[in-house]
């Protein structure tokens, strides 16, 4: 049998091309990533004339012996849409692929009603991230402007241009939010936006409610303009879109067009502004104060547990609740005057990882392994954690757990130093770029902490050579 030969009995009895997801030709044997791994005949594989071994791990391997494994190898490229790689040549994108597919099968595990809805949430705003990106850098470098000036350029044309970029986003951003989470839940976005007007601060002529001799039922207290923020433009268009489908499932074609919109708008705003306001209102008062509490009262104790218990929390997909709440710690209208002193804290859970990495790398004996941890450090140092989490930390158990017990010691640097991030979106050293001016060295000191409590904790505690060789086996 030659190696084409070998290579077309190979792929037959995995279940064929499209059931091998990847393939790494090592010194003596054929590394094959299997998506279905029922489809495997593997006693049939083993009576192959020219395979010496077949050893059924995280990978299918296939042992064929040096120098025929590279031609059998070269001879798959050429029969098949497998383009097979050297050990090593590829191993980063090789972790990504491991990482996707830990991540997948992680997701799938904690698939619940919880994480979905959350996800959903998430969705809402990551559409609204790059402008809040920019404007929270916009505000944020305008504040250091106007502070070493002393408003020097307050009355020029192009910076008043530039400073309008900060300060629109965040004023009209209810508008946004509520137009992004009609469009989530399958409503008419214009019809969310026009929702969201309930919740801007802005006091015109053009807006009656603004009126302060209006009072409203139940309460017997004046209206007060943007009452809830942004959580509630988030229930507002989240309800519109509801309503919307609701009325169109009944509502005659003939007048779908005309009465759908209006009614869902003359319904979602009286109960926006007699109850969903009031509710976001309240939700929004309970976040500052659990914030307040872990931050202030609990001081450098809230640090360490807001920083440990993170990564936990990205596991299973509970950490997309965060994502509104960081939107509300950066707008400048906001209690925090647009400083985010949680993301921070958190941004260190990523420094605990990559501790934790290097620990594993310098400790273990496996080379395998070592190819692999050392490829997901570098990203996870720039602020990509997901390969180094997925395919290295979480699969191992224990090292996944040491690594946010080390991270908790950066978020405690974090507090202590109260660091405030002006924008979202990065981190690792990245998270530079968005740091408050002047905090930039206690940046990095307390990323410094962060690795040093991964790499400690791990190298006493978290590295399990056994696990180590089972889970990656040369």
């Amino acid at each position: 049998m030659n190696d084409k030969e070998l290579a077309q009995k190979i792929l037959s009895l995995v279940g064929g091309e499209d059931n091998v997801q990847a393939c790494i030709s090592c010194m003596t044997r054929l590394r094959l990533t299997i998506k279905d791994m029922d489809q495997v005949q593997i006693d049939e594989l083993k009576k192959v004339d020219g395979v010496l071994g077949v050893v059924k791990a995280d990978t299918l391997q296939v042992v064929l012996g040096p120098g025929k494994v590279t031609k059998v190898a070269e001879a798959i490229g050429q029969i098949s849409k497998v383009k097979p790689v050297a050990e090593g040549e590829d191993t980063l994108a090789a972790v990504k692929e491991t990482a996707k597919e830990n991540k997948a099968a992680n997701k799938a595990k904690h698939d619940k009603p919880l994480q979905r809805g959350l996800q959903h949430i998430a969705n809402v705003f990551i559409p609204l991230l790059p402008g809040i990106i920019a404007a929270g850098l916009v505000n944020g470098l305008a504040n250091v402007i106007d502070f070493q000036t002393g408003a020097a350029f307050a009355n020029d044309w192009w910076y008043a241009t530039i400073k309008t970029i900060g300060w629109g986003l965040f004023a009209f951003l209810p508008l946004l939010v509520a137009q992004s989470a009609a469009k989530e839940f399958k409503g008419s976005p214009v019809l969310g936006a026009i929702g969201g007007i309930y919740c801007l601060s802005l006091g015109t002529t053009a807006f009656p409610l603004a009126n302060t001799k209006i009072v409203m039922p139940l309460t017997n207290k004046a209206y007060v303009t943007g009452v809830g923020g942004i959580l509630t433009a988030l229930f507002i268009g989240i309800f519109i879109a509801y309503v919307e489908r609701w009325i169109r499932s009944w509502m005659p074609n003939i007048l779908d067009t005309f009465f759908t919109p209006l009614l869902t708008l003359i319904v979602c705003g009286l109960i926006a502004v007699v109850f969903l306001q009031p509710l976001g209102s309240w939700l929004t008062n309970v976040i500052y104060v659990v914030m307040d509490f872990f931050y202030d009262k609990l001081s450098w104790i809230g640090g360490y547990l807001l920083s440990a218990s993170f990564l936990p929390l990205v596991s299973v997909g509970l950490h997309q609740a965060l994502t509104p709440i960081h939107v509300m710690l950066n707008n400048p209208n906001g209690p925090t005057k647009g400083i985010n002193y949680l993301l921070p804290i958190l941004m260190m859970a990523g420094g605990g990882q990559v501790g934790a990495g290097l620990a594993l790398f310098f400790k273990s004996k496996n080379k395998r392994f070592k190819k692999i941890v050392m490829s997901s450090i570098p990203v996870a140092v720039l602020g990509v954690g997901e390969p180094l989490m997925y395919a290295v930390t979480l699969p191992l158990g224990r090292a996944f757990v040491t690594a946010c017990l080390g991270a908790g010691f950066g978020g405690i640097a974090a507090s202590l130093f109260h660091l405030g991030a002006i924008s979202q979106g990065v981190s690792g050293l990245f998270g530079l770029l968005i740091m408050k001016p002047g905090q930039q060295w206690q940046f990095l000191l307390a990323l410094l902490v962060a690795y040093l409590g991964g790499f400690i904790i791990t190298w006493f505690f978290g590295v399990d050579e056994d696990r180590i060789n089972e889970m990656y086996p040369e």
